[in-house]
């Protein structure tokens, strides 16, 4: 209970710029009510003027019939008001609270998106956070004007009768404990069904991005289990919470009948005894029902506030993400790096339990080619998240240019590297804006410049609409090595002055493959340069050569002397290069 009354704090502390939405809220509600409560006495002396059949008294009642639809046009406008201003407070704090996750994610290190999966994160960012949205705002109109008209009737009644008005007081108390005994039991509930949700989102997301491979190895009946098992425990999750909401508007009703059908009896007995007119019995009676009604709104959105409260915890768990160690404050920018980098007795795991990389040393010469090779595991990616700082190690120091990387601002570090990887990542857009992406103040010809460099701008002609061909997401509908080729002119558009490529021409054709490689060839001129491939042509092409096996570089050398040597390169180059030399 003290973790929900912390999301409830902090919902209301994003709530806070929007202080003025919020007052008038309050105002509109009180106006609301007022007139909702007014019609009712003016409904009343109405009545007392009817005095029988033909006996009615019109003068005295056409003013009061004025005041009413008067009344009735103000309680119209406040109600419209109202509405505006709890969409704005509401729609707000939930783009405010979007915002924040959004940025955060953003600004946490990859470790923590790595642990995560990826469709509970959307889930969390997109579904919980409309689940926020939601049930503010039915709480907000409702709630405000629940407790405002239970309090504004209780008033009207007892100036009209005050031992009627005491009888509903005594058994107003049947319908508190009624909706508090649900909403104890709702709230894990709905959290547990929010949890669930999740779970499912992050399974479809999976399987749907990844569907060619669930096809390839025929694996949809596994696929289509593991999704009917946890969408059955969101089905038990889902009835049970619901059931127990949706018993309250049921619960809360009976109490209110017991109400409404106490003041009639106590109220007829009055009348009879002329102690109350017919026309206050009939205010009476319409305040017995205005202020029952509230009861059966609030037990209503007690439900759906529980479950947004469950959402805010699970959205406040992303914005609590611990971020990423901030640069240092007296960290400096790298400008014009010369690509002088030393790896020098570096540690790192992304378990501890699990050593991975262990007193790593490495020196790459400005204008190196240095090729990364070795078996699946042996770390040679992790080398490339740890020059980029993706990761931070564990000890030891990375430099660049004699300058030790924790003392260098991450983004202009970045900045230095151009990476094209074996995984493709386009966004939706034009191909002009995806290859602009790290320069999206390229001009026209610098654009089209770096297409014809990585040999993509004849195929990227052909399209229908050449460089304004809009690419879907992920670039779903050009082929794999096209994509390839777009991130590889999306890196020459930036000429940085040290380059890495993780398997960067895996997915070329072997002709396309040879120019991109004179490309290269002529993009790494000057530059440093990281490779990790297995083209035997990349490979016998680099300045040195560092072979890895579980984290430790074993041999290091340039191909010939490598292969002279007869260790663990020639192996591997007689089990894996010798084929396709041939």
């Amino acid at each position: 209970m003290k973790r929900k009354d912390g999301a409830l704090r902090r919902i209301l502390g994003f709530a806070a710029p929007y202080r003025a939405a919020l007052i008038l809220v309050v105002v509109f509600s009180l106006f609301s009510v007022a007139a909702t409560l007014y019609v009712p006495i003016l409904t009343g002396d109405a009545i007392d003027f009817i005095l029988g059949p033909g006996r009615v008294d019109f003068p005295r009642i056409v003013p009061i019939l004025l005041q009413l639809l008067a009344t009735v046009a103000v309680g119209a406008l406040a109600q419209y008001l109202l509405g505006l201003c709890t969409n704005r407070l509401s729609y707000g704090v939930a783009r405010d609270i979007r915002l924040r996750a959004m940025n955060k994610l953003e600004e946490v290190p990859l470790k923590t998106i790595d642990a995560n999966s990826h469709g509970d994160l959307l889930s969390r960012v997109i579904t919980d956070v409309n689940q926020v949205s939601e049930g503010l705002l039915m709480g907000f109109t409702q709630l405000f004007s629940g407790v405002i008209t239970i309090f504004g009737t209780l008033g009207f009644m007892f100036s009209v009768d005050a031992r009627i008005a005491a009888v509903v007081v005594v058994v107003t108390p049947l319908s508190l404990l009624v909706a508090n005994f649900i909403a104890r039991r709702t709230f894990s509930m709905f959290k547990l069904q929010s949890a669930t949700r999740g779970e499912l989102t992050a399974l479809v997301e999976e399987m749907v991005g990844n569907q060619k491979v669930v096809k390839a190895f025929g694996h949809e009946a596994e696929n289509q289990a593991g999704f009917d098992a946890i969408n059955e425990r969101l089905r038990g999750q889902s009835l049970r919470a619901t059931f127990f909401s949706s018993i309250t508007n049921p619960s809360t009703r009976f109490v209110n009948g017991v109400v409404y059908a106490l003041v009639c009896l106590f109220g007829a007995l009055l009348a009879l005894d002329g102690g109350m007119t017919v026309g206050a019995l009939s205010c009476f009676l319409t305040y017995a029902n205005q202020y029952t009604k509230p009861f059966n709104e609030i037990s209503g959105v007690v439900a759906e506030l529980q479950s947004a409260m469950a959402s805010a915890r699970r959205v406040f768990e992303v914005i609590d993400f611990e971020e990423q160690t901030p640069d240092a404050e007296n960290a400096q920018t790298l400008h014009d790096a010369r690509g002088d980098v030393a790896i020098e007795n570096v540690d790192f795991s992304y378990r501890e339990d699990v050593p991975l990389i262990e007193n790593l040393n490495l020196r790459a010469r400005p204008g190196q080619r240095v090729a990364i090779v070795g078996p699946t595991g042996c770390g040679k990616t992790t080398i490339i998240n740890l020059l980029m700082r993706f990761y931070d190690v564990r000890s030891g120091q990375i430099r660049v240019d004699g300058l030790p990387v924790m003392d260098v601002t991450r983004d202009s570090l970045r900045a230095s590297y151009g990476m094209v990887l074996q995984e493709t990542w386009l966004r939706s857009g034009t191909i002009r804006e995806n290859i602009a992406y790290g320069r999206p103040d390229a001009t026209e010809e610098e654009i089209v410049a770096a297409a014809r460099e990585a040999h993509a701008h004849s195929f990227i002609m052909r399209l229908p609409d050449g460089y304004d061909t809009v690419i879907s997401e992920d670039g779903g509908n050009i082929s794999q090595g096209q994509k390839q080729l777009l991130c590889i002119a999306r890196v020459m558009l930036t000429h940085p002055p040290m380059l890495i490529l993780d398997e960067a021409t895996s997915s070329i054709d072997t002709r396309t493959e040879q120019r991109i490689q004179r490309a290269f060839a002529q993009l790494m001129q000057g530059r440093t340069s990281f490779i990790v491939a297995h083209r035997l042509s990349t490979i016998r092409e680099a300045d040195q050569i560092l072979v890895m096996r579980a984290g430790h570089i074993i041999e290091q050398g340039r191909h010939e002397e490598l292969l002279k040597k007869g260790g663990f390169y020639a192996e591997l180059y007689n089990s894996q290069f010798a084929v396709e030399e041939e």
